[in-house]
Parts: structure tokens; sequence; C-alpha cells
């Protein structure tokens, strides 16, 4: 059974999810808070495997929550489910440390998804949120003088492209003929390089580079 807590000021879109939710027989709506404040609150009472966050909301906003949660409960996923289509929140709330992006017009079938994946420890990036994530830049932001090196081998670029595709660990080690835990050291060391602990974050600063390839 996968524990899931809803965060979202909006009472007509919590009882909406909550709807949607409760067809699954694997899904446990666990509680629901008003900001991201209230969520931080509840957390640790509630213990939920997956978070789904909405981005702005009175007193503390989604992509705020996010960076406590990330740092406090690192084991949480966290998915954000918004009306913004904006390429910049996007971006953010990856960086921040969410593992999945979607509009609330999404289908219950992609919602429900969303969920198994982030309770799988899966980053989930849809084709056309994706597309957005690698579209080029127009305006390139520079690399502060004082970050982290972030300079990736030819392989941890290669890991990271098939990442991006949403390749999980055991079909980029088939497709690369290394091993999960090669695959894994890879992984972890672009973390440290780009200073991000997901693969959603890591996708997030390597387009945000022009790093990917589309």
């Amino acid at each position: 059974m996968i524990r899931v807590m809803i965060t979202d000021d909006h009472l007509i879109v919590r009882e909406g999810l909550r709807l949607i939710l409760e067809t699954a027989n694997d899904i446990e709506i666990v509680g629901e808070a008003v900001d991201g404040a209230e969520c931080l609150q509840l957390v640790s009472k509630l213990n939920p495997q997956v978070i789904l966050m909405d981005l702005q909301m009175p007193r503390m906003d989604g992509i705020t929550a996010i960076g406590h949660l990330r740092k406090d409960f690192p084991e949480t996923a966290i998915v954000i489910l918004t009306t913004y289509n904006e390429d910049d929140l996007m971006i953010r709330g990856l960086q921040a440390g969410a593992r999945g992006y979607l509009l609330k017009d999404s289908s219950r079938e992609n919602l429900l998804y969303a969920i198994h994946a982030a309770a799988r420890g899966e980053t989930l990036l849809k084709p056309e949120i994706l597309a957005r994530v690698l579209a080029p830049q127009t305006q390139p932001k520079p690399v502060p003088s004082n970050q982290t090196d972030s300079t990736l081998t030819e392989r941890e670029l290669e890991v990271l492209q098939l990442a991006a595709k949403g390749e999980r660990n055991k079909e980029m080690a088939y497709k690369l003929g290394i091993t999960e835990r090669t695959v894994k050291a890879h992984l972890q060391s672009i973390y440290q390089k780009f200073g991000v602990d997901s693969r959603a974050a890591a996708v997030a600063v390597a387009a945000g580079r022009g790093l990917l390839r589309e």
C-alpha cells in the first residue's frame, strides 16, 4: 500500500484527487495539507511515501516546502501537481528535489503512474514535460564561480542522457554494457558534481546548461 499525502490550498482539488486516488486498491491517502507549512508540520506524523505538491500556496509555497522536505525527509518522494505550465517553475521544482511534475489536467492513468513511479524511487518526466525541460534556454544562466565542479565524463553524460529519457538503472546498465552498481556510481558522481540529490534535479540542471540532446 502506497501512503500518499495531498498538499494543495484548494479544497475542491483535494477532494477531486481523493476521489481519484480512492479508486486505486494499492493507494492510501494518509492526510491533506493546505500549504507547505502545514505539510511540513504533518509529514513526520503521517509518514507518507509520496506527497502530491501544489506550487502556489499561501504561507509557504511548494518549492520552498520541497527544499525542506528533501533535507529533513529525503526518503519521501514528491510529485509536483500544478496548474502552472511554466518552464522556470518546472525546472526549479525538479532542482529542488521533486521526482515528477504533472499538470492538474493530467489523466487519471498518468497521475497513478506518477505516484507508483515515485514510490519506486524512479523519476517521472512525461514526454511533453521532458521536451520542455530539454528545450534550449533562450538566456543561459552563467555558472557561479564557486559552484561545485560540474565537468562530466563522457560516460556520465551517457548515463544522464538515458536518465533523461526515463530509463531505469537496469535498462541503462544493459544499453551501456555496464553493471547496475556502476550506473549508480555514475549517478552519485553526477549528483555530487551538480550539487543535487535526485536524478530529476540532475536532469533539470543538465537541461538548463544545454548538456542534453533531444
